[in-house]
C-alpha cells in the first residue's frame, strides 16, 4: 500500500490499544514478539534495512514472498530507514519521542554505536520501554557471540535430551525463538503495566539462552548430595510416546490410574491392568519392554484415527498428522484461530491469528506483514505534520 495515510485497524479494541511500538528486529524471536503484541491491539512499526529483514530471503516454496517472514510479521506497518544515515537515524529519533516501546535484536555493542542504546533513549523518551533480545544476554563472555535457536538448543543440553540414542537432535520448529517471542510479549507488557504506576520506562532484557533455560527449568535442577551427571527425569517413559497403529502413527499417554484402566479395557489388555507388577508408572517404565510388544500388537488391530475416536476422553491421545491439516481441523475453527489474510503479493492466504482470547479487549483484525518499505511514505509524512 503506498500514499500518506495509514491504514487504520478494523474490529475491536485489544488490551494494548494506543501503545505504539517500534520493531527494529530481525529474524523470529524479536519479529514474532512484537507481532504478538500487535495482536492484542499494539501498533507497530517495523523498522528494515533497505535490504529487508534476512527472513525474507529464507527458502520458501510461496513464490512472491518468504512464508517464514509472513508468519512472523502480521499485522504491522514496515519502513525502511538506513540508521547509518543521519536523516534516517533523525527520523528514528522522532519515533522514538513519540513511542512506547522499542524492541531490537541487535548485539549488546552495536546499539552504543548506532546511538541508539538504552541509556541514550532514555533521555529522549524517560517513559520508553526498551526490550533488547540477544543470543546470550547483555554481560559474560559469550555476550558479543552471535545466537541462533538451534545453536542455544545445541548449547543448554537439549539436543542430548532429545536424542536418547547417543546422538545429539535439533528439535524443529524454531521452539527456543518463539519462547523468547513469548517471554519478549509477557516482558514487555509486564514493563507497561508497572510504568502505570511510576510514569517511567526501563530496559527489558530476553536472550535466547533464558529462553532455553526456562524451557528446561524442571530437568535444571541438582539437588545438594547427587551427583552432577544424572538422569534428570522429565519423560514418563513406559508407555507414553507415539506408537504404530494399523494404519498410522498414535500418540498415547496414560499415566493416572483411570486412563492406564480405559486404555487397559479398550484394547482387550486387563490382564496388564491386574497384574501387580504394573500397577504404578513406575513400574511400568520398568517393565517397558514387556508391554509395549503387547501394546502395539493390540494397536495394530485399528488405525490411528480410529483410536483416536474409541479412546475419546477416556485416553489422552492424538493421531499423528500433517501440519496442513490444522488449517481444517474442527477444533481450530472452533477457537477461531486461522483467519483468512489478503496480501499485497502474495494474494489471499490462511494463517494462525490470535495467541489469546480476551473476553472483553479481543483485538483487532489481524492484517498481512508488510512488503519491503511499504509504509514508508505515511510514517514519514506523519513524523513531519507531529514535529512542524
Amino acid at each position: 500500500m503506498t500514499g500518506t495515510a495509514l491504514p487504520g485497524r478494523t474490529g475491536p479494541r485489544g488490551p494494548l490499544t494506543g501503545i505504539r511500538v517500534i520493531d527494529l528486529s530481525a529474524y523470529i524471536a524479536g519479529p514474532y514478539g512484537c507481532t504478538m503484541l500487535a495482536d492484542q491491539g499494539a501498533e507497530v512499526i517495523k523498522i528494515e534495512p533497505p535490504d529487508g529483514d534476512n527472513l525474507r530471503r529464507y527458502p520458501s516454496t510461496l513464490d512472491a514472498e518468504s512464508r517464514a517472514f509472513i508468519g512472523v510479521n502480521r499485522s504491522k506497518y514496515g519502513v525502511v530507514l538506513d540508521l547509518k544515515q543521519p536523516a534516517d537515524l533523525a527520523a528514528l529519533m522522532r519515533l522514538v519521542r513519540q513511542a512506547d516501546v522499542l524492541v531490537h535484536n541487535f548485539r549488546p555493542a552495536v546499539p552504543p554505536r548506532l546511538g541508539i542504546d538504552y541509556e541514550q533513549l532514555r533521555l529522549i523518551n524517560p517513559r520508553l520501554i526498551y526490550c533488547a533480545v540477544s543470543g546470550y544476554g547483555e554481560t559474560g563472555p559469550l555476550k558479543d557471540k552471535a545466537g541462533f535457536d538451534q545453536v542455544l538448543q545445541t548449547l543448554t543440553g537439549m539436543c542430548s535430551e532429545q536424542g536418547r540414542q547417543g546422538v545429539p537432535e535439533v528439535l524443529g520448529g524454531s521452539v527456543v525463538d518463539y519462547y523468547a517471542a513469548a517471554l519478549l510479549a509477557g516482558g514487555v507488557a509486564s514493563a507497561l503495566f508497572e510504568r502505570e504506576r511510576s510514569g517511567q520506562g526501563q530496559f527489558v532484557g530476553v536472550s535466547l539462552m533464558r529462553a532455553a533455560l526456562t524451557m528446561q527449568s524442571a530437568r535444571l535442577v541438582w539437588a545438594e548430595g547427587e551427583p552432577r551427571e544424572i538422569e534428570r527425569d522429565m519423560r514418563s517413559g513406559g508407555l507414553t510416546g507415539i506408537h504404530p497403529t494399523g494404519d498410522g502413527y498414535l500418540y498415547l499417554s496414560a499415566n493416572t490410574p483411570g486412563f492406564w484402566r480405559a486404555l487397559c479395557e479398550k484394547t482387550g489388555l486387563m490382564d496388564l491392568h491386574d497384574d501387580p507388577r504394573y500397577d504404578t508408572v513406575r513400574k511400568r517404565a520398568q517393565q517397558r519392554d514387556d508391554i509395549v510388544p503387547r501394546l502395539r500388537a493390540a494397536l495394530a488391530a485399528r488405525s490411528a484415527l480410529q483410536w483416536e475416536a474409541l479412546f475419546g476422553e477416556d485416553v489422552p491421545c492424538a493421531a499423528a498428522r500433517p501440519l496442513a491439516d490444522m488449517f481444517d481441523h474442527p477444533q481450530v475453527q472452533a477457537q477461531g484461530m486461522v483467519e483468512r489474510i489478503d496480501h499485497p503479493v502474495v494474494g489471499s492466504y490462511q494463517g494462525f491469528t490470535r495467541p489469546w482470547v480476551f473476553s472483553r479487549t479481543p483485538g483487532p483484525d489481524p492484517f498481512a506483514a508488510p512488503v519491503l518499505g511499504q509504509h514508508t511514505e505515511a510514517v514519514r509524512a506523519r513524523l513531519g505534520d507531529d514535529t512542524a
